[in-house]
């Protein structure tokens, strides 16, 4: 830990002192609310805690250390927020995401960035979310469906093997590289341990691997944000300069943005003097043209009935599409046109229905996750702070009006949080036992 303050003293200079006194400080946390589900005066309507904006997105905000268990909240449960450190949301606003762009989030987990990002496109367009550790996929992917996004892919594949075989594809990628993770060392332990000069640089080593995979991916004239959680200069500024001199044919632009400070004239640092942990990042622009990856249409088999009279019974006028697909008898909402995903290790890739089991069909959580309320035929809709909704979370059965049968979307506040199936003024309950509260 001396040689790491040693270097920021280097660092910083004249400034490390105030550096110190943050850093002893008490820790940055915040919450970005998922506009896909819920606006910013509606939440602030709902909590019972005042919320102030931070400088680095327009949906972030601290939240108050005094602000216990948020995770089981059943706002949190619906998807009306993302629990995330103020500072991670800046990499993204640098990325200035469009409707309708195609992007790539190549390290994803857990997927603060990738639910980010899955807002700013409203459903247009693509993200493609992916992580190669296939425990941390996975829960990506859980994320990705509790905060309603039905136009993603999600992958657990290589970035090298990814990248090639997306050659030209995306108009914009976000690089949240792996790091030493020494602006984290405030919240984690494990980071502050694992911490050495060696490990810096090996760090660096595999920054730059990752980024010349992540040029493959791009369109001419498309945007790469580069971004870590570490102050050091060998992860930041350094990749950044070997990966310009590798390739001429990228330049570091400005990203427009006023938060933390320059450095190498247009990349961003944030120090916890700048109301967040730590964090850096650089918007690349590149210049050359690339080899656009091939399209390939959905099978046109029919659809079987016992999906399709689901879909068309369950929500109003499609919601995620009209065109769906069914493999290894699990029916998804199909994402067209997309490139060759043989040999990516897709997770999934549009909405998970469910699936066809002996001639009938299984609802899955995602489909009802990813509907607005007005999108389900039926829905008991409950409030923040009743009993019901408790118990939904806990996984009992609750009590609905009579005329409701049949599967029946779940909401708070109006977000839908599950569903269940209904009879006789009862709602099964089948909010999946790994989200519920013990």
């Amino acid at each position: 830990m001396n040689d790491f303050l040693l270097k920021m003293k280097s660092l910083l200079g004249n400034e490390f002192e105030n550096f110190l006194k943050y850093y002893n400080g008490d820790n940055f946390r915040g919450l970005r609310v998922n506009t896909l589900k819920c606006s910013v005066d509606k939440l602030k309507s709902l909590l019972d805690f005042q919320l102030e904006n931070t400088p680095f997105c327009k949906e972030g905000f601290y939240l108050p250390n005094y602000v216990n268990s948020i995770g089981n909240s059943p706002l949190h449960h619906c998807g009306a927020f993302y629990v995330q450190e103020p500072s991670a949301t800046s990499a993204v606003t640098m990325l200035n995401v469009q409707k309708g762009d195609k992007v790539l989030d190549l390290c994803a987990a857990p997927g603060g960035k990738s639910t980010q990002i899955g807002a700013k496109l409203q459903g247009k367009g693509l993200l493609w979310a992916n992580e190669i550790i296939r425990s941390r996929s996975l829960i990506l992917l859980s994320n990705i469906e509790r905060m309603g996004i039905t136009n993603a892919v999600v992958s657990n594949c290589h970035p090298d093997i990814l990248c090639n075989s997306l050659r030209g594809y995306f108009d914009k990628i976000l690089v949240d590289a792996p790091c030493s993770g020494e602006g984290m060392f405030r919240k984690n332990d494990n980071a502050q341990t694992q911490w050495s000069q060696e490990h810096v640089k090996s760090c660096a080593v595999r920054q730059l691997q990752i980024l010349n995979s992540a040029k493959n991916a791009l369109k001419e004239n498309g945007i790469i944000v580069y971004s870590t959680c570490t102050f050091s200069t060998e992860e930041n500024e350094g990749v950044i300069t070997k990966f310009l001199d590798e390739n001429p044919d990228f330049v570091l632009e400005d990203s427009g943005v006023s938060f933390g400070r320059p450095t190498m004239n247009y990349a961003r640092r944030i120090f916890p003097m700048d109301g967040g942990e730590g964090h850096f990042a650089a918007r690349l622009r590149k210049l050359s043209s690339n080899v656009t990856a091939p399209v390939y249409n959905s099978k046109t088999e029919k659809t079987p009935s016992v999906v399709t009279d689901f879909y068309n019974d369950t929500f109003v006028s499609s919601p995620f599409g009209e065109s769906i697909e069914v493999m290894c008898d699990k029916a998804y909402t199909a994402l067209n046109p997309l490139p060759n995903l043989k040999g990516l290790q897709v997770l999934r890739k549009g909405v998970l229905l469910g699936e066809i089991k002996k001639n009938r069909f299984e609802p899955h959580h995602s489909a009802f996750m990813a509907a607005k309320k007005e999108e389900c035929r039926q829905a008991v809709d409950l409030k923040l702070n009743s009993e019901d909704i408790l118990k939904f979370l806990h996984g009992e059965e609750i009590k609905v009006d009579t005329h409701l049968k049949g599967y029946t979307a779940v909401c708070v506040e109006g977000m839908t949080t599950g569903f269940g199936k209904v009879s006789n003024g009862n709602l099964k309950n089948k909010y999946p036992k790994g989200l519920r509260i013990l």
